[in-house]
């Protein structure tokens, strides 16, 4: 049964509402006041409301504003009841978050019909609210999947630590590093361009393509081939029209030499500190469409040499395309300072790097996933 709180000073129409509406089978409770009448719309969180415009102390309005902010009643269906039908007076109405208008005196068959369509709006918004936060578990569950399949923090022979922030919609972002053989370690993140499982997806097919090396005749220490059997692989006709941007390297640590390739990615960052005043910074990128989207794209190393106390840094592009608070969007090269700023501060850089990001983010949750590894050679 559902349950409708009547808001008016009016006793008579208190009355008149009451056995009207109960009559359609309809639960209701009075109220004689504004300030009465959120209380009860507190304690009974109804799925109509009632409630007279013109009243002493709290109006129609001020009842109403206070309702519609309250996110535990955002599907409560608000009617005005009133007097006044003026357009510039309805326009007041709505803009405090009335739903719909009675006009006084009451109309029998009028109140019957607005408050059915009202009900039916309830229980549409009650069933989406519903979805929506199944869809949300759901993503929680996905990105918690995603998370078991990412690798562990390191510490022999190399330092490498990562961060996983997925988005409330969760995107394509996947990461993995392991050693090829004693001497040799494949290092690798890719993003898949939209969000959802659609996206996840093939991130995850990727990872579990390279970490099994599945491509028997593959060699995966050329970075530019694998790139060429990914996209082999993964063409977007046959993937739902799904391309991926990825930047992958393999490190020799006995010549101390980074050969890597990308498709599409933000650059890695090859910080470089000698000392406190010396510090060099490379942007390691190789020309190459993103997999996926072109059967005949071409792809190249690059090669670095790696000195001593290098920081190498590799991300999506979510780290970066961030909206601040003024509307604008923040950029690489800010992104890029910040981590040679944070190189001789702290031995915690990456929680520094989060911390930073939140506090700009201008949303409750970031719009794509944030993904960042931290390779220390030394």
């Amino acid at each position: 049964m559902f349950q409708i709180v009547v808001i008016d000073d009016d006793r008579s129409v208190q009355i008149l509402l009451k056995r009207m509406l109960e009559k359609q089978g309809y639960e209701v409770i009075a109220a004689s006041n504004g300030s009465e009448g959120i209380a009860k719309v507190l304690a009974c969180q109804p799925a109509l409301i009632i409630c007279d415009w013109i009243m002493p102390g709290l109006n129609g309005l001020e009842v109403c504003h206070y309702i519609k902010t309250d996110p535990n009643l955002s599907t409560t269906f608000f009617i005005l009841l009133t007097s006044l039908d003026s357009v510039a007076d309805r326009v007041k109405g709505l803009d405090a978050g009335a739903d719909d208008f009675i006009t006084k005196p009451i109309e029998h068959n009028e109140l019957q019909a607005r408050v059915r369509a009202g009900l039916r709006l309830h229980q549409l918004s009650r069933d989406l609210q519903s979805q929506k936060l199944l869809l949300e578990a759901e993503m929680a569950e996905a990105a918690e999947y995603v998370r078991s399949l990412l690798p562990q923090p390191m510490s022999e022979l190399l330092t490498i630590n990562s961060r996983f922030i997925p988005s409330r919609q969760l995107g394509g972002d996947c990461f993995d590093y392991y050693w090829l053989d004693p001497d040799y370690m494949a290092i690798y993140l890719l993003d898949t361009a939209g969000h959802g499982l659609k996206a996840t997806l093939p991130s995850i097919s990727v990872l579990n393509l390279l970490r099994s090396r599945a491509l028997k005749s593959l060699n995966y220490y050329q970075p530019s081939e694998v790139l060429r059997a990914l996209n082999d692989t993964f063409q977007m006709n046959y993937q739902n029209d799904k391309y991926f941007t990825i930047w992958y390297g393999v490190y020799n640590r006995i010549k101390r030499q980074l050969i890597y390739s990308s498709a599409g990615h933000p650059p890695a960052i090859l910080i470089s500190s000698k000392s406190l005043n010396v510090t060099e910074v490379k942007q390691l990128r190789t020309p190459g469409m993103p997999v996926g989207m072109f059967p005949e794209a071409k792809y190249v190393d690059g090669f670095c040499n790696i000195e001593e106390c290098s920081t190498l840094y590799i991300f999506s592009d979510g780290v970066y395309e961030i909206t601040k608070s003024d509307g604008t969007l923040w950029s690489l090269d800010a992104f890029i300072q910040m981590l040679i700023e944070l190189q001789h501060r702290s031995e915690r850089q990456l929680d520094e790097v989060l911390n930073y990001l939140t506090d700009l983010n201008s949303k409750e949750a970031f719009d794509d996933d944030l993904s960042i590894l931290q390779i220390k050679f030394d």
